[in-house]
């Protein structure tokens, strides 16, 4: 049955687009056959994808497309012989570098949208009823930030460092030492770090990811009796 674009309402066609089916491993068809497939301009569909974009449900690439959420990390086996090669503890170094500067940039350039849908994505992890859901959470979480920061090096590197950490022998890793307790505590830490970016205050953004960073490390490194 061909559906003609009068027929569908806004609300209809994002969830069209978000419902799973117009996509593979996460990517939706490019614009033009998601147009022909819907039966609507893809000027008004290109502004659906723009408003789910600035909402954080969906997330474009350069040179790849527009993914649903959560974002994929990108190209994950081209790292793997990195992978086998660094240590958490190497990884976390960097992340307590990277992540505060960009929580600092997110808190400056961040718009008033932006911080609305950060503050829902903070609520996500305080609530994720078990481990995996929480993971997913915080990954959404964290990349908003990234995104926030408005700077295309700094969020290709993030992304790198989100393909090192979720290979899968560390995924597990993870997991084992994160445990529903630790979940709690570093969960807790993200609200203020939104509520820093929020206020738009960099130096209170940084440091609280800072703080967060060094928790999620003292976790992570910590030896398994």
């Amino acid at each position: 049955m061909v559906v003609k674009e009068a027929s569908l309402t806004t609300q209809e066609l994002r969830n069209a687009i978000l419902g799973g089916s117009l996509a593979k491993d996460g990517r939706l068809m490019s614009e033009r056959v998601l147009a022909q497939t819907l039966q609507v301009t893809r000027s008004r569909l290109r502004g659906v994808l723009d408003d789910l974009a600035r909402e954080g449900l969906v997330f474009r690439r350069h040179g790849q497309g527009t993914f649903l959420q959560p974002p994929p990390a990108q190209a994950p086996s081209r790292l793997d012989g990195l992978a086998r090669r660094v240590s958490p503890a190497a990884l976390m170094e960097v992340r307590l570098e990277l992540e505060p500067a960009l929580a600092a940039l997110a808190a400056e350039r961040g718009s008033a949208s932006d911080k609305a849908r950060l503050l829902r994505l903070m609520e996500d992890t305080l609530i994720a009823p078990d481990l995996q859901s929480y993971e997913r959470a915080d990954d959404i979480f964290h990349y908003k930030i990234a995104e926030m920061a408005g700077n295309e090096v700094f969020l290709t590197l993030f992304e790198e460092i989100r393909s090192l950490r979720q290979a899968k022998d560390w995924t597990e890793a993870r997991q084992a030492k994160l445990g529903e307790e630790n979940m709690t505590a570093v969960s807790t830490q993200h609200s203020a770090i939104a509520n820093a970016i929020c206020a738009g205050s960099t130096s209170a953004a940084r440091t609280a990811m800072y703080e967060h960073m060094q928790q999620v490390r003292s976790v992570v490194l910590t030896e398994t009796p």
